[in-house]
């Protein structure tokens, strides 16, 4: 069913903008927010802006407002998938509350600390929320430097401190360049952070997962790793690109981002399946990976469905769970969007986010309650009061 979008003064705003000047961007994505009559915004910015300069745009529009946001490898618009723009969502403060926690040095950070910054939160939040509202509904939304390696202690650090409020989350881009990826919070872009946001209101929030891939009967068990770095250097006792292009048909000269996207490694964990993605083939002959990897690990190739049918039943599911939905706030893997490319249905799959009101980012990962993962379209469901 096409998203029909509220028109009520206290529906979810979205906007974009794909000006190329970094100030004139923020101008016309600000202006369409009003942001005086808002909790908060949350952003994502194409890496091809230079983030200096539009940080101090956004600081100088924010004026003490709660803004947060991270760099993307593609953009999740009103007008459906982009690359190259600035696009936002802002929750009016009729319907919602927006509470942000920046953390700043996570390579080295103290995960009691973070746990006890989150609860405090948390039960100031969920107190406001019950004194405006009688009852509230809570998510936490976790944005982090998707190359900082530290998404799953955070992740799991920051969901227990949160109790009974679901997390969901991804990890910031730059276009599949690897160099540089940051959050933004307030006033200035950071690299080695990362935001943890909690979204209250009076509407029904669900936060979700889905996935277009099952498990196929090719075995890879990981034989030595460097896990610190989240690098295979074997796999099957072997050199770990040489046997996974094996596995799949190709040589190790030609694999690419592309055909990692097609045949993701999955995992067993607690019943589930999950993909644990491969970055890049390294030119010692190793594999470095998206997600933790450790020695012992027994994985299986995946083996890609219908991406759009998968879709379409998501969405109709989650109008099954939260009723009429304003808006969808989505984490989408890069890989997926690769992979969306490479089989040509990059039109259909926008002309769908589009209609079902998604606006967000393509992910270097996502995170979801305890777990950081790869190759998911994860999120949050937005009610209509």
């Amino acid at each position: 069913m096409p998203h029909m979008p509220d028109m009520s003064p206290n529906a979810v705003r979205v906007a974009h903008s794909t000006h190329d000047d970094p100030e004139m961007a923020v101008r016309d994505v600000m202006s369409a927010m009003d942001l005086p009559d808002l909790a908060g915004v949350i952003l994502f910015c194409s890496a091809r802006y230079p983030t200096d300069a539009l940080g101090q745009a956004l600081s100088r529009r924010a004026d003490g407002h709660v803004v947060i946001g991270c760099t993307s490898s593609g953009e999740l618009t009103p007008a459906g998938m982009a690359e190259g723009s600035l696009t936002a969502i802002g929750f009016p403060t009729a319907d919602f509350q927006l509470d942000a926690l920046c953390l700043d040095g996570i390579t080295g950070i103290n995960s009691a600390q973070v746990h006890n910054q989150v609860r405090r939160m948390t039960a100031d939040a969920e107190a406001r929320a019950r004194q405006r509202w009688g009852v509230g509904h809570h998510a936490g939304i976790f944005l982090i430097d998707g190359l900082s390696a530290q998404e799953e202690l955070l992740t799991l650090t920051i969901q227990n401190a949160l109790g009974a409020v679901p997390l969901v989350g991804g990890s910031s881009g730059d276009d599949m360049d690897f160099r540089e990826t940051s959050v933004f919070h307030q006033s200035h872009f950071r690299a080695d952070a990362a935001v943890v946001a909690l979204l209250s209101s009076r509407r029904p929030l669900h936060v979700f997962r889905a996935q277009h891939f099952l498990p196929g009967p090719a075995r890879m068990v990981i034989t030595r790793a460097d896990p610190a770095n989240r690098i295979v250097h074997e796999i099957n006792a072997e050199p770990a690109a040489a046997e996974y292009a094996r596995l799949i048909g190709a040589r190790a000269a030609d694999l690419t981002p592309a055909l990692f996207a097609s045949h993701p490694p999955v995992v067993k964990i607690g019943g589930e399946h999950y993909a644990r993605s491969i970055r890049s083939a390294n030119p010692d002959g190793s594999l470095t990976f998206y997600g933790a990897i450790d020695e012992g690990v027994v994985l299986t190739l995946g083996e890609t469905g219908d991406i759009v049918a998968n879709l379409e039943s998501l969405f109709d599911e989650l109008e099954l769970k939260v009723g009429q939905i304003d808006r969808v706030l989505g984490f989408d893997c890069v890989l997926n969007s690769l992979e969306i490319r490479q089989r040509q249905i990059a039109d259909r799959v926008s002309r769908l986010y589009a209609a079902r009101g998604v606006v967000g980012f393509n992910t270097y990962g996502e995170q979801l309650r305890t777990l950081h993962m790869n190759q998911t379209f994860s999120g949050l469901a937005i009610g209509c009061a």
